[in-house]
């Protein structure tokens, strides 16, 4: 008896359609690969550029901020959410917003139009700005942050499309958020703004000439990121140091100052002052001199020359400072170079004070101990480490009353030069705030806080490398994927 056997089909009607439906998707898949692939090779030509991503953390004086602030503070991200530093802005705003004191909204002005004209309302200084951070504190006038100012670019040839020809992008090199945040919540919760007065007219640098290279410009502009207002100052005719100074600078002073008396009586006041010389005044007094010797600092008409810590291509003219005592303007700098250039020594002298309230005067910056003062023909055997800077302060006492600015702060340098626009580097634009903030008795500051540098990789690449890409890309790719879903088929097919 014969039987027959039937023979069941491998796959369902079902199952073959899954599979159909896994190698379309896989096709959609490859299909938009290659679209994107197309879409940057024609805005970016042969050239690529990845950025590093990692998690921001705050500095130390940001969290220090954070940590004393009492009152709430309210951040709007005003910000198209394509620009290409949003994702940045957003993810440093984050950091700021684990502080229970800050709140974040985020508000893309192209997408939600109705919520952007709400923020246009409360705000009535934004106007028609876009891509703006925005800082606000219990009904005090808001501070806006443009976009504009976060990051600092330099400007490089891109190749085009032409063979001969050029473009330029601004290719940015540093982000400022942080600098720009911070600067931004001490203006909104601080009741005035501190300011600091530069003197002018006796060959001092100059505040306002961002080209000059022996300007203060980035002087004056780290003092208004460490929200510190600065104005010029001429101490001629019945002028006297303002009533609202609360930090006067004399920076390398070249002739003799017109009305030191003036200084003497700010001083004596309780005023604070961020004296800095140089070796042009060494043959000529300014006046200040004879001031700062009342309050035990002796300014030297000598060049320190340091035989070990300088460099050959300055023919030795520097001196690289690494000696810092544990003074708050300066011990953040521990293990840190700052470069000085033909610098004096400033150092202490044995005043005899009487009063109750009398001030110590501290050196707190040394050249290294193969030192010597140029001119004087010393004995190698009598080389030392030489002091630079001094910082004085007359502290307040129990029981007796401070005078109407507060407590004298002093901080003498012996090089003005190393702050100026052409020399200053990171160390010294950091020294920079932390003298000021220990100055304006702001220790809440006395951390490390600047721009963080930008890292881009480049990935260049041929006109014949690029066409391998591409047709890798556009037939490799999906051509693979179109042969390996066709075998699997045929496979399950038998």
């Amino acid at each position: 008896m014969a039987t027959g056997t039937s023979t069941r089909p491998s796959f369902s009607r079902r199952r073959k359609w899954s599979i159909g439906l896994n190698v379309a998707l896989a096709l959609v898949v490859a299909s938009a690969v290659v679209a994107m692939v197309n879409y940057l090779s024609s805005h970016y030509f042969k050239r690529f550029y990845l950025s590093t991503r990692t998690r921001i953390d705050l500095s130390p004086r940001t969290l220090s901020l954070l940590r004393s602030l009492t009152n709430q503070i309210q951040v709007t991200l005003y910000y198209d959410k394509y620009d290409d530093l949003y994702s940045t802005i957003t993810d440093l705003l984050k950091e700021y917003a684990a502080s229970p004191k800050i709140s974040v909204q985020f508000v893309d002005y192209n997408r939600d139009a109705g919520l952007a004209q709400k923020i246009k309302a409360k705000y009535s200084n934004l106007g028609s700005a876009t891509n703006v951070v925005i800082f606000a504190c219990e009904g005090r006038p808001a501070r806006i942050v443009p976009g504009a100012m976060l990051t600092e670019q330099k400007l490089e040839p891109v190749p085009s499309k032409e063979e001969d020809g050029l473009v330029y992008r601004h290719r940015p090199t540093a982000f400022k958020g942080e600098v720009a945040f911070t600067g931004a919540i001490l203006a909104v919760t601080s009741p005035r703004p501190f300011k600091a007065y530069f003197l002018q007219g006796d060959g001092e640098p100059r505040i306002d000439e961002p080209g000059d290279p022996a300007g203060y410009t980035k002087f004056a502009s780290i003092l208004q990121q460490n929200y510190v207002q600065v104005e010029p100052l001429w101490l001629v005719g019945t002028n006297t140091v303002p009533a609202d100074c609360d930090l006067l600078i004399i920076a390398g002073p070249v002739n003799a100052i017109s009305r030191p008396d003036r200084i003497e009586q700010y001083l004596n006041e309780g005023g604070r002052l961020f004296a800095l010389f140089n070796a042009y005044s060494i043959n000529r007094e300014t006046g200040l001199e004879k001031i700062l010797k009342k309050w035990g600092v002796d300014v030297s008409t000598n060049i320190v020359k340091d035989e070990a810590l300088t460099s050959s291509d300055a023919g030795g003219a520097d001196v690289f400072v690494v000696q810092f005592t544990k003074h708050p303007a300066v011990n953040p700098l521990i293990g840190s170079t700052l470069r000085l250039f033909l610098p004096r020594m400033i150092n202490t002298l044995d005043v005899p004070f009487t009063a109750v309230d009398s001030p110590t005067a501290e050196a707190i910056a040394f050249s290294s101990p193969y030192s010597h003062l140029a001119g004087n023909h010393t004995p190698r055997e009598q080389w030392r480490s030489l002091p630079l800077m001094v910082a004085v302060e007359k502290g307040a006492v129990k029981g007796v009353p401070l005078t109407e600015r507060g407590a004298t702060r002093m901080l003498v340098v012996g090089d003005s030069v190393f702050l100026d626009n052409h020399e200053m580097d990171p160390v010294g634009r950091d020294f920079v705030g932390f003298a000021a903030n220990w100055l304006l008795d702001r220790t809440v500051l006395l951390q490390g806080l600047g721009p963080r540098p930008v890292t881009e990789y480049q990935l260049m690449m041929t006109k014949n490398q690029v066409q391998t890409v591409q047709w890798l890309l556009l037939g490799a790719l999906p051509g693979g994927v179109l042969l390996f879903g066709g075998l699997v088929w045929l496979r399950r097919r038998k």
